[in-house]
């Protein structure tokens, strides 16, 4: 019955906290120093002395038409890459084919800051590639490496390319 009544509890406190912050002023700014130094109009003499919130991206401006995407990412840097199209996706958008980033980080870039980042291409692991179908056990001989071989075989699986030799 207590544990029903303290999540019950945070469950107001969090729709309060959210009811606040849905009731600010959406005013376009270059950066979060002139959004927190300018004078803004509220609604209630209570809410004067709030300073504004920071999104998940660290901006504190919102862009025009109130997409809730940033126009700048944090550190006050505009973005570099391709403007993300609307209803797209960044990896549906640009190759990232050797990008070391995973595709849930690349596609919430592109959310967060309204541009797609641009591909990096990690250098290539050392080692074989690993053949289609082809556990890296199978295509080369490991006898001598201290490794077992299912950490071999997880090595090759994750990067495309079979470790070297460990001796």
């Amino acid at each position: 019955m207590r544990v029903r009544k303290i999540s019950m509890l945070t469950l107001a406190t969090v729709a309060a906290g959210l009811s606040l912050t849905a009731c600010g002023s959406h005013t376009t700014t270059n950066s979060a120093s002139s959004v927190a130094s300018t004078p803004q109009a509220s609604h209630s003499p209570a809410t004067t002395s709030q300073a504004p919130t920071a999104g998940p991206g660290g901006a504190a401006s919102q862009a025009p038409g109130g997409s809730g995407r940033s126009s700048r990412v944090s550190g006050g840097v505009a973005p570099s890459g391709v403007r993300q199209k609307p209803g797209m996706k960044c990896t549906d958008q640009i190759d990232y084919a050797g990008d070391p980033r995973a595709n849930a980080v690349i596609n919430s870039i592109g959310d967060r800051t309204g541009y797609c980042p641009d591909p990096e291409h990690g250098s290539a692991p050392s080692g074989t590639r690993e053949k289609p179908g082809t556990r890296c056990t199978d295509q080369i001989d490991y006898s001598g490496d201290p490794r077992s071989n299912a950490v071999i075989n997880s090595i090759g699986d994750r990067t495309g390319y079979c470790p070297s030799i460990e001796k």
